[in-house]
């Protein structure tokens, strides 16, 4: 075996390091020819290719299925039974806590940029890991360096903490949050160090972070106890997976059962084999540590660790000018030519106001007015996510000439404030939440590190790549026309160009947008749909972002059962393609008023998100994997209160007979398509605006005068007649029995069959205020107006 082979597999190398360093703080000899080796990318010594030999073997040890086979496991690896290898977790908290806390979108993209800067860049740091760009290699090396004097500075018992770590050691640093081997006499250092970074670095961003020492036999197989044979085994789950505590550590065992799509669960014997084995295995090593996180996060003892390494402190006075969104004490900074709405903010804002300003202009100048502050914080290279996104689309010329549209990339500004971005859809946004369905599902079926570490890289892949690919799809360059004296404060005026989105997070499976409305719809449904394709390689990254590929597998298994389409899909249920990965992404948007509060808008998306996930979550009960999108078109602020769920109750719930339902959200990414179909049918037949308001208000006086009323407005039509029977009436309102040839127009019924709570139902509802509520939102088609005419003065300028 050579060790070129050896070199490729990060996870033997991290664990045969913290066998060769044992568990003393001082280096040994193996430990110093391996990092001189590693370094310099020299064969690795003789003695620690036989550490990665024994790791390889007891990675490919066959699950013991008694007792017995277990115990036998200390006398075939009695040199590694006793030796402990540390593992850490941890990261940021309460993120949108800090994010959000500031209602100006400079701060808040400042904020979650410092702290992606602190997960990808500074964490990865510790362990002598360098943060490339492809554009430029070297760009972070200084950084790097500095961040590793930082750890070395004040954490050297003994030993510099950065010569104790190496790269091959990180399982992930991603979404947030970072998992990592590292020698057992350094988990206390290490946590240590995560939650002082982020302290030090944000001054008010919440971190945790927790280790533990383990067996390398529990790395494979999961806790043990000591002596080994009183581990409860197999044959003791054989005999009480059935009880209610065994259920809640190993799973509902039936339940798997009666969900699974794969014949080999079917079996009963085999499917407690694989549940045991599930849950025994690196994945009960990482569930402790996210219970330690969760406890330590809530203020609970933590062994010989406070309960707050290092909290912030900050005064405060009465008297004193304070922070706007917090108590903190203000640092007064004066500066009208620079900051004309800005005067004063403590050094926990003036950070996040100058990473935003960084980001935003994509420029590492530091502006004078932090300058004249005298703070010393030290602002790092920020890579903004526009920066990203420019990236992608020169490894896509494609995709690049699709959104340019013959602009040059070095002529269009980054968006300065909401309204630069509503200005490309008559002052109106979109929030666009999105998260994964089914991760920590798939999580508990992931056995070993390596799997771990595929599956964090293959979803941030997946759920970068599919923003990128959806806003280049969907959006161009806007030319900013119409901005009032406020708005032009930002230093962008009239006839610039910029672009108009504002990535606010992509971290792990979550996703935070600001686009035009017109088009945020379309955006949430090419985000679903790349995720999941790109997922199962239909759409290849090689392609798209250079090298990169999908490792894992995540198509679903079939168990040849008949999936009832029609029970998913109210939109041309036969024409809906099957969903088959096992990951998918639910999403929440929120169309409003560009000014309206961010705070507000973000809860709103929130319970949106919500609500999209809790219809994906029943739509899998009848076979359909595939994500789910829930919207509001908020065209004021006093429109709801606070609470969507309930207001949709009372205001859009008709207890009649039969009862209603007045609107049809959440939709799956099939059903959104048809949605968008309707709207785009109705507005080429440009069907009378006034006859769409006077259906709507008909709805609430019962099933059959909406009907009758309906076939009269669709009778006296003078246009758009076959674009409403072939997109609305034939597509959504069909009957359930296929004998009858009629249609519920404008109804659709649902007999409540993946409903837990059948008490609301059977019942009638519509799509038909879905279609008003975004009529305004939806071009007829790809609106091509802003590239014509900056296509146009592009002409005249260079004519």
């Amino acid at each position: 075996m050579t060790t070129q082979m050896d070199k490729t597999n990060s996870i033997t190398i991290a664990i045969a390091w913290c066998l060769a360093w044992g568990d003393k703080r001082e280096p040994n000899e193996l430990v110093t020819q391996t990092r001189q080796a590693l370094n310099q990318r020299k064969e690795l010594p003789e003695k620690f290719q036989e550490l990665m030999r024994q790791v390889q073997k007891l990675q490919l040890e066959e699950f013991p299925d008694s007792l017995e086979k277990l115990k036998a496991l200390p006398e075939k690896y009695p040199e590694h039974w006793n030796t402990q290898i540390g593992l850490v977790y941890g990261g940021a908290t309460k993120i949108k806590q800090y994010v959000f806390e500031s209602s100006k979108i400079q701060d808040i993209r400042g904020a979650s940029a410092l702290l992606d800067r602190i997960n990808l860049i500074d964490l990865p740091a510790f362990f002598n890991h360098n943060y490339a760009t492809a554009d430029n290699p070297n760009r972070y090396n200084a950084e790097c360096n500095e961040v590793r004097a930082w750890l070395n500075k004040n954490f050297n018992k003994d030993i510099n903490l950065s010569e104790v770590l190496i790269p091959e050691l990180i399982i992930y640093s991603t979404g947030g949050n970072i998992l990592a081997f590292c020698p057992a006499a350094f988990v206390d250092d290490l946590a240590n160090a995560i939650e002082k970074r982020y302290t030090e670095e944000t001054l008010t961003a919440n971190s945790c972070a927790v280790g533990d020492k383990f067996k390398l036999l529990e790395i494979r197989f999961g806790l043990l106890r000591e002596p080994i044979e009183n581990t409860l085994w197999l044959d003791w789950y054989r005999q009480n997976y059935q009880q209610p505590l065994v259920q809640a550590y190993f799973g509902n065992l039936a339940k798997n059962i009666k969900n699974s799509q794969t014949e080999r669960c079917s079996n009963l014997a085999v499917a407690v084999e694989e549940a045991f084995a599930d849950r025994k295995s690196f994945n009960e090593i990482t569930t402790k540590l996210a219970i330690l996180f969760h406890q330590r996060r809530s203020g609970h003892d933590y062994f010989n660790r406070p309960k707050r390494r290092y909290p912030p402190m900050f005064e405060t006075h009465p008297y004193l000018i304070r922070d706007e969104g917090e108590r903190r004490t203000a640092l007064v900074i004066v500066h009208p030519p620079e900051l004309p709405k800005e005067s004063h903010f403590s050094e926990a804002s003036a950070r996040k106001h100058l990473v935003g300003y960084k980001a935003k202009k994509g420029k590492p100048r530091i502006p004078g007015w932090y300058q004249n502050s005298q703070l010393t914080w030290k602002s790092p290279i920020i890579e903004g996510w526009v920066d990203k996104f420019k990236l992608f689309l020169t490894n896509n010329p494609n995709l690049a000439q699709k959104y340019y549209t013959g602009i040059e990339p070095e002529d269009i500004e980054i968006s300065q404030n909401l309204s630069h971005i509503a200005n490309a859809s008559k002052g109106f946004i979109a929030y666009i939440y999105a998260d994964g369905n089914n991760m920590g599902g798939y999580i508990q079926k992931i056995r070993t590190p390596k799997q771990h570490q595929t599956f964090s890289r293959d979803v941030e892949l997946a759920t970068e790549y599919a923003v990128y690919q959806a806003l280049a799809d969907h959006l161009h360059p806007h030319e900013l026309k119409n901005l009032n004296e406020e708005e032009s404060e930002s230093g962008l005026q009239n006839g610039d160009i910029v672009h108009p989105f504002e990535i606010i997070t992509i971290g792990g499976d979550d996703i935070i947008l600001i686009v035009p409305a017109n088009q945020a719809l379309n955006i949430a449904k090419t985000i679903g749909e790349q995720f999941e394709r790109i997922l199962l390689k239909e759409v290849p990254l090689t392609e798209i972002a250079g090298s990169e590929t999908i490792i894992g597998s995540y198509e679903t298994q079939s168990d040849n059962k008949p999936i009832e389409q029609k029970k998913i899909h109210r939109y041309k249920p036969i024409e809906a393609t099957i969903s088959k990965c096992q990951l998918s992404t639910s999403i929440g948007v929120l169309i409003t008023a560009y000014n309206t509060p961010i705070y507000y808008a973000r809860d709103l998306t929130e319970q949106l998100l919500k609500s999209a996930k809790e219809r994906a979550k029943k739509l899998r009960k009848a076979g359909y994997c595939g994500g789910t999108v829930d919207f509001l078109a908020m065209k004021s602020v006093t429109m709801i209160s606070s609470d969507i769920k309930e207001f949709r109750k009372q205001a859009l719930l008709k207890n009649l007979k039969p009862k209603l339902k007045l609107y049809a959200a959440p939709y799956t990414f099939h059903e959104l398509g048809g949605l968008i179909k309707v709207i785009k049918a109705l507005k080429e037949a440009k069907f009378p605006k006034s006859q769409l308001y006077q259906i709507r208000s008909l709805l609430e006086r019962g099933k059959q005068t909406a009907i009758l009323n309906y076939r009269y407005f669709r009778v006296r039509l003078r246009q758009g007649k076959p674009n409403l029977q072939e997109y609305f009436e034939e597509a959504w309102c069909q009957p359930k029995d296929a004998k009858n040839n009629g249609n519920l127009a404008p109804w659709m019924y649902d007999d409540g069959s993946l409903e837990d709570d059948k008490s609301d139902y059977p019942l009638f509802e519509t799509i038909w205020r879905d279609v008003v509520d975004l009529y305004d939102f939806i071009a007829a088609s790809d609106d091509d107006s802003d590239i014509h005419e900056i296509n146009i003065l592009t002409s005249k300028t260079e004519l």
